[in-house]
């Protein structure tokens, strides 16, 4: 852990009330309604303090891709109709891979890296999220 992480930070002050999955190897959690967030929108974290996915091993790289399946297919399973996966990596030094899903009706120009500037989108603050949250870890692979 890096003390001046604001991932490795999240991991231990542990939001229960924005964690869908996390084991010793990975973090999934979705995204904080600040005051509000698109909902479907999941960060997929390596626990260990790891910059980008070329400094994953073998079993860390394991554990984030077996995550990413579950995610994105609990998403698809509760509605969203695609799952879009970005890594960025600029603001801050964990690797955290976003996982937004897309749901039926989308217009075409806001598909993609746009998916959460759309103003139809699903949006909502603590309750709505907690909700979502509720919702994907009640259908998550066990």
């Amino acid at each position: 852990m890096s003390d001046d992480c604001l991932v490795c930070r999240k991991h231990a002050d542990a939001d229960e009330g924005l964690r869908v999955f996390r084991d010793e190897r990975v973090y999934v959690g979705h995204m904080p309604a600040t005051p509000d967030a698109y909902l479907g929108h999941l960060l997929v974290e390596p626990v260990e303090h790891l910059p980008g996915l070329a400094d994953l091993d073998v079993e860390q790289a394991e554990a984030v891709g077996r995550a990413m399946r579950h995610a994105s297919a609990t998403l698809r399973g509760t509605g969203f109709e695609h799952v879009y996966a970005f890594v960025y990596g600029d603001a801050v030094p964990h690797l955290h891979v976003h996982l937004v899903g897309r749901r039926p009706g989308t217009p075409r120009e806001f598909w993609g890296a746009a998916i959460t500037d759309w103003p139809g989108a699903l949006r909502g603050g603590a309750d709505a999220v907690g909700g979502v949250v509720a919702e994907l870890r009640a259908t998550w692979p066990t």
